[in-house]
């Protein structure tokens, strides 16, 4: 199915307090770290459905957010009568799109969301439901008092249609899973609920949670064949194993990153508009497959650009490091589990020059080259913690 760009965030009537979903941490609102994982998997249109006369709250919280109009989210608040989160959706059935992410707006369950998407048969029912894995088995945890408690799931607004706005959704959804209409996809994943006064005073590790290895991935010979200033959608091919190996590190809970050299700019052969709508190209399709990378950059200048805007020795181009340092200090990444994988050694070297590992891909290809990286991860976090990560 194609991936929906829609997220709804439930925001429940908490009585005359403000919503939990706006509890400081790190000196920003909980609902900003929804928001950021949202807009990084590609969700970026979101609806928050609130409480009768919450708006002007929930408005005001989002001009004092620090979420910012560089994410490119459009945000837009549906004021309905307090309601059970059925009758909720209900009332806003009229901005819903065929398929949404539903989220609860006191929850953070760290899992690939896009994983929901892409499970097999997603299209053809009325909700996909994520449920954490736990010591005991697969339980149904958190919020969305009306999802059969998972804080995160896949709807189809189909679903409005098979429900009573007044009934319990739980057992609604209960009795559309008994009918084949509803499935829960077990995911393993840190998870907190602010609405859980236990869980509220771990919030503030959501902060020390974005912090996370990245993998910076090269582009042309690493994901996509070398074809030679390659800038047209319909001539773009994907190496085999490439999408598998990107679904892989985002299950895994690293970000990805894309670092290449794009001087076709610069020599005058395609503009900047054309890698955009490229890469811009790359996500959706790995978006229809549970994947997604997290951010791109590309340089497109040269010492001998034809283009004189372009024609200068830049700090960004590979071998140098320009790249890679700009997206480290945009995102929270933690350096020292970090790696650069390419397929030359000019992108070897841009890594160790950013102060990272670097791996060049082998006779493998790009998935051999992640597992590899992968474990050497999950090693030295043993090492360390004595324990395994969740990768």
């Amino acid at each position: 199915m194609r991936a929906p760009v829609q997220c709804v965030v439930l925001i429940r009537p908490l009585g005359p307090a403000a919503p939990r979903s706006w509890l400081m941490i790190d000196g920003r609102p909980f609902l900003d770290y929804l928001l950021l994982e949202a807009w990084r998997f590609g969700f970026h249109r979101i609806l928050f459905v609130v409480e009768e006369g919450g708006s002007s709250r929930m408005r005001a919280s989002l001009d004092a957010s620090r979420i910012g109009s560089d994410t490119r989210l459009v945000i837009d608040i549906a004021d309905v009568a307090a309601s059970p989160a059925g009758g909720a959706l209900y009332a806003a059935r009229d901005r819903l799109d065929e398929f949404f992410l539903l989220l609860d707006g006191h929850c953070w369950f760290d899992f690939n969301w896009l994983s929901l998407v892409a499970d097999q048969g997603a299209a053809n029912r009325l909700a996909t439901l994520a449920v954490r894995k736990s010591e005991s088995g697969y339980l149904m945890q958190g919020g969305l008092r009306g999802i059969a408690g998972s804080p995160v799931a896949l709807v189809s607004a189909r679903m409005l249609a098979q429900i009573s706005p007044r009934a319990n959704l739980d057992d609604e959804v209960v009795r559309l899973s008994q009918q084949g209409a509803v499935r829960s996809l077990p995911v393993s994943g840190r998870f907190i609920d602010i609405a859980n006064p236990a869980d509220r005073a771990l919030a503030g590790t959501v902060a020390q949670w974005r912090r996370r290895r990245a993998v910076f991935l090269d582009r042309d010979g690493t994901l996509n064949p070398d074809t030679g200033y390659l800038h047209r959608v319909d001539e773009f091919r994907w190496l085999p194993g490439a999408v598998a190996a990107i679904r892989r590190l985002n299950d895994a809970g690293c970000y990805v990153f894309v670092v290449t050299n794009q001087s076709g700019v610069g020599r005058g052969l395609y503009d900047e508009a054309a890698v955009q709508r490229l890469h811009g190209f790359m996500n959706e399709e790995l978006r229809a497959a549970g994947a997604h990378i997290d951010d791109m950059r590309y340089c497109p200048h040269h010492p001998e650009a034809e283009v004189p805007a372009y024609r200068i020795a830049c700090s960004c181009r590979k071998p140098a490091a320009g790249m890679l340092l700009e997206l480290m200090d945009r995102w929270p990444v933690v350096e020292e589990e970090s790696v650069m994988i390419g397929d030359k050694e000019r992108d070897a070297t841009a890594g160790r020059a950013a102060g990272i590992a670097a791996e060049i891909i082998g006779q493998d290809g790009l998935a051999g080259c992640v597992e590899r990286v992968l474990e050497q991860a999950k090693t030295r976090e043993i090492d360390r913690l004595g324990q395994p990560s969740s990768s």
